[in-house]
């Protein structure tokens, strides 16, 4: 069998480059589970089912049981199969203690996710949680970013998952890893791959112009673009969450009814995910202000990550992602003007295909060496073009199952890099927009504050569209006046269903 590997784009390279003892770049996500048929008699969770489950699905996900291992001289990592692969290094079993609460589990996830990930092993792991009151447990699981974006982990999710509540799941193929390359060949093909690279781009230009309509004018727009883009690679204004980053995370959730939301779209206009700015700029404005920031001199942006998977691209592992940079007017307080300036901003941005001025950079990366590529990302966050990230990506609208345990809640963690101390992921799931809020420890010591101001802004947006306040975005471990007492409040938002 010859030797077989994976060489990883710049783009997932980069994640790799960017982390650093203070800065994880995994991404992940906590699911939350009614028991269902996977509670033992004893009250536990069975384990062993769920073990046995991932077993025989790993093979739909190859990655799951591959390694990283870098390059002669320029020391790029490749993928190979991993000859020692391991589930129970991978799968991992814990419990509260019972009854275990949602904040006990917060601060849970935020531990689990503050750990690096071993580079000398599959770069994955998933933490079974039981004993978490109410008849649930959650799975807290993590997969480092240069193995995966936000769409690709939603199609992960439909792969560990089923919409169907019986399901028997065949026998999985046997595991035979393919051999490994040796120095010798990587240092081979890296030479060959160099001296084709002009032969490469012929081709790709080749076939950029038999796809353009009309090649002048689509060449103009990617090279406005790239302008665009790297004028906008400005600093942002420095505030209180702008910082150098530490090691430690506290990590907080809330929900908001995606019905909720496109109410506000219909009455207001924007997209979704207008409406969804719109509420972090409220939430930032208040949080902000309550710390003495004066708010109205701020040149205030959060990175949105935008998806450029192809439809063909379904399934496939990596990165395949750009981003826009997002002004949030925080100097405006009518929560309808906010969302107007939201929108034309984001209109514009699709107008400029900014995003497609961001791709561009990133294949031209494909051609840096790596070790100047590595003193380029090490230094792109001092530039701090942007205060935070906000990421939104669709999930399934039906109900999904592990082995016929309902899925009810999962959160996604976003990773944080320095200065740049809060990050938001969104992620929506069966009618139901879910909220994930990381925070450095340190930096931002009361993130459920933060929280608080996302339901206090959507609440204020529902008020400005003539819309009745209706449930809330739900904060656990806060009453609807406030006050911390660990449990849900009297005005929680039900899952859709």
């Amino acid at each position: 069998m010859p030797a077989h590997y994976d060489r990883l784009t710049a783009l997932d390279n980069s994640f790799l480059i960017l982390e650093k003892p203070n800065q994880y770049t995994h991404v992940g996500s906590t699911q939350v589970f009614e028991a269902g048929p996977l509670r033992r008699d004893d009250g536990g969770i069975d384990f062993e089912a769920i073990r046995d489950a991932h077993e025989r699905l790993l093979h739909r996900i190859p990655r799951y049981r591959q390694v990283l291992r870098w390059t002669p001289v320029e020391g790029t990592p490749v993928w190979v199969d991993d000859h020692d692969f391991e589930i129970d290094y991978h799968l991992r079993h814990t419990a509260l203690p019972k009854p275990g609460s949602d904040a006990q589990l917060k601060k849970l996830a935020a531990r689990i996710m503050q750990q690096h990930l071993d580079r000398d092993r599959p770069l994955w792991e998933s933490w079974v949680v039981e004993g978490l009151s109410g008849n649930r447990f959650a799975l807290i699981s993590k997969v480092h970013h240069c193995m995966i974006d936000g769409v690709s982990g939603v199609d992960l999710l439909q792969i560990l998952l089923s919409t169907e509540s019986e399901v028997t799941l065949p026998d999985p193929p046997a595991y035979v890893p393919r051999p490994q390359p040796t120095p010798l060949e990587l240092l081979r093909d890296e030479i060959t791959r160099r001296i084709t690279l002009p032969l490469r781009a012929v081709r790709d230009f080749s076939h950029f112009a038999r796809e353009a309509t009309d090649v002048r004018r689509e060449l103009s727009v990617r090279a406005r673009a790239v302008g665009e883009t790297l004028t906008n690679l400005r600093s942002a204004s420095d505030t209180p969450i702008n910082e150098p980053i530490g090691p430690h995370r506290r990590w907080d959730w809330c929900k908001t009814e995606i019905k909720a939301v496109k109410e506000v779209r219909q009455v207001l206009g924007g997209s979704l995910n207008d409406v969804v700015l719109t509420v972090v700029t409220g939430a930032f404005r208040r949080f902000l202000t309550d710390r003495g920031v004066r708010v109205d001199d701020l040149d205030f942006r959060v990175m949105t990550p935008v998806s450029v998977r192809a439809a063909d691209e379904s399934g496939a592992l990596g990165n395949r992602v750009s981003a826009w940079m997002v002004p949030l007017p925080l100097d405006e307080s009518d929560p309808a003007q906010q969302l107007d300036r939201i929108q034309a901003a984001t209109q514009e941005l699709k107008e400029s295909r900014s995003a497609i001025g961001a791709e561009v950079l990133t294949q031209a990366a494909e051609w840096t060496p790596a070790t100047l590529m590595a003193l380029g990302a090490r230094n792109a966050t001092r530039l701090l073009p942007a205060n935070a990230v906000c990421t939104n990506v669709p999930g399934p609208q039906v109900p999904m199952y592990l082995l016929g345990a309902r899925l009810l809640e999962t959160f996604p963690h976003v990773p944080l890099v320095d200065y740049m101390g809060l990050g938001i992921a969104l992620l929506s799931y069966d009618g139901t927009l879910h909220w994930g809020i990381n925070a450095d420890y340190d930096l931002v010591p009361d993130v459920e504050d933060f929280t608080a101001a996302l339901a206090d802004s959507f609440a204020a947006l529902r008020e400005r569209a003539g819309l009745p306040a209706g449930p809330p975005p739900e904060i656990w471990g806060r009453t609807p006046g406030g006050e911390v007492n660990g449990q849900p409040p009297a005005l929680a938002a039900a899952p859709a269903s």
